[in-house]
């Protein structure tokens, strides 16, 4: 099984070997993940499954035995290929090759599932190219507003509609890709985790009970620009000193909320946007951008609100005016707790030691869970780097997401 997982593991990838200076670029809806996706859909047909694509790109392969199954809701599992600029090759690829590998191993043992089996590859699940991530999983459970959507532009100005047809499909269908309640039976997702819990608590998987969805803020501080060497100390409104105390506010505070409750929150700036950042001239205008995550959304809201209070008084400290938008504010989702547990179940029985735990980063698992039964595994990564090119999972745990996966198929397809 190491070798198959290694040999697609790279085809998946478009490459032959799995150490890239700069790493994976595949965009959603672009034509590499188009390629990966291709790849996808022929090892698929090499495991005899039946291979389709939806309105909105999600290539979903099914595995089908006999008359009797065709109208029961099928177990699914799944993951995406796209990746961040210059990321790594298994955040998303590690839950396709796992669910494909355990189709695998019970294939070669003459295994006839009762139900049918679907492996899921999501289309532009990353928000690396749009600053919109999970789309395809969204129009699956139903909850992607076309829109909304339609006029947003990457970089280059090419929109996601623009996009989303320039890969064949259509956009005014998109929302028919949703798929009724009693289609699907349940969705388990396999991901790397991302960080360093599992190794820190001595487990070897981790299984999810929550996904920390994000409140995210835009900051514009507005002061007044003058020339550094003829402005006085004493008479500037400098917008980005004005900027210091609130970044300083948002680790602290963030850390002291995460000491003092029993959830935890990340509170980041994680962008800056200082103008007209000339040497010569003082910031009358600084954009930050702040990321707030916790599985506790009433933890999320306070945080934001001490934010808030921090900008009043900064605005009277500096003399500079502050606007606070709210760009994003998406409630947490709770994945369904008989299935963690049965996941966590699953793979002690085949000899892993398991650990419950919550996933700081969204995945395609929690739009699912909005309509289905969804759990997510997590298998370690080195070091727990991730959306970098040194990202990687060892072939051992490969093999152990396959099998804790092989354990879910057997359970829900009995």
């Amino acid at each position: 099984m190491k070798e198959w997982l290694e040999k697609t593991l790279k085809k998946l990838n478009l490459t032959d070997s799995m150490i890239q200076k700069d790493g994976f670029t595949r965009l959603g809806y672009s034509e590499d993940e188009m390629k990966s996706m291709e790849v996808f859909k022929k090892v698929s047909r090499e495991l005899g499954l039946t291979v389709r694509t939806d309105e909105a790109g999600n290539v979903i392969s099914r595995w089908e035995e006999g008359p009797q199954a065709s109208g029961l809701p099928a177990v699914t599992l799944g993951s995406h290929v796209d990746t961040v600029k210059h990321g790594g090759g298994y955040d998303g690829v590690a839950g396709v090759l796992c669910a494909l590998g355990a189709v695998k191993k019970l294939k070669d043992e003459g295994y006839k599932p009762a139900y049918p089996v679907e492996v899921i590859c999501f289309a532009s699940e990353e928000s690396s190219r749009f600053g919109v991530s999970t789309i395809g999983s969204k129009a699956m459970a139903g909850i992607l507003d076309p829109d909304q959507l339609a006029i947003i532009a990457d970089e280059n100005g090419v929109t996601i509609k623009e996009a989303v047809e320039s890969t064949g499909l259509d956009w005014c269908a998109i929302g028919q890709a949703e798929r009724e309640t009693d289609e699907i039976k349940s969705f388990a997702e396999l991901h790397i985790e991302q960080g360093t819990v599992i190794e820190n608590a001595g487990a070897q998987f981790g299984a999810v009970s929550a996904v920390a969805c994000p409140i995210r803020l835009k900051l514009t501080i507005n002061g007044k620009m003058g020339h550094t060497g003829t402005t006085p100390m004493g008479m500037r409104q400098d917008a980005l000193t004005a900027a210091a105390p609130i970044i300083s506010f948002v680790a602290e505070e963030g850390a002291r909320l995460s000491r003092e409750s029993e959830d935890r929150l990340v509170a980041t700036v994680s962008t800056i946007n200082a103008m007209p950042n000339a040497m010569n001239v003082i910031p009358g205008i600084v954009e930050l951008g702040i990321d707030i995550r916790s599985v506790n959304d009433s933890l999320k809201e306070n945080m934001a609100r001490l934010i808030s209070d921090k900008v009043v008084s900064v605005e009277k400290d500096y003399t500079v005016s502050i606007e606070v938008e709210e760009l994003v504010n998406n409630p947490s989702v709770t994945l369904d707790k008989n299935l963690m547990e049965l996941l966590a179940q699953l793979g002690e029985q085949e000899g892993y030691r398991s650990h419950e735990m919550i996933s700081g980063a969204g995945h395609d698992v929690m739009n699912m869970a909005k309509k289905w039964p969804a759990g997510l595994v997590f298998i370690p990564c080195r070091d727990g780097l991730s959306h970098h090119p040194e990202e990687h999972a060892s072939l051992e745990d490969l093999e152990m997401g396959t099998n804790i996966l092989t354990a879910y198929i057997k359970n829900e397809a009995e």
